[in-house]
């Protein structure tokens, strides 16, 4: 099981009005709207895939690595490695 296991609803929920916001852009487009305005819809779906980020994070963290690092050993290290990882990608998108 993983750690959004128990969310997975809302997270597809969320997926979803994300995937909205991305066709309502190509809409956007299609329709030659205002750049200004684009970019402005470009932003809120940027934001929106990154709260979803940082919320899947934050359950792999109370999750996944809270487990492996309750339990020790190279798994645990392994763990810490992997989410450091994906905070740096996080940090650099």
């Amino acid at each position: 099981m993983h750690g959004y296991t128990g969310n997975k609803q809302d997270h597809l929920k969320r997926l979803r009005r994300i995937e909205g916001q991305i066709r309502g852009l190509q809409r956007m487009v299609e329709a030659d709207d205002y750049c200004i305005d684009v970019l402005t819809q470009v932003s809120a779906a940027n934001r929106a895939l990154q709260s979803f980020a940082l919320a899947l994070l934050d359950e792999h963290l109370a999750h996944c690595v809270a487990e492996a690092t309750a339990k020790g050993g190279p798994e645990a290290d392994a763990k810490v490695k992997e989410a450091s990882a994906a905070i740096a990608r996080l940090v650099r998108s």
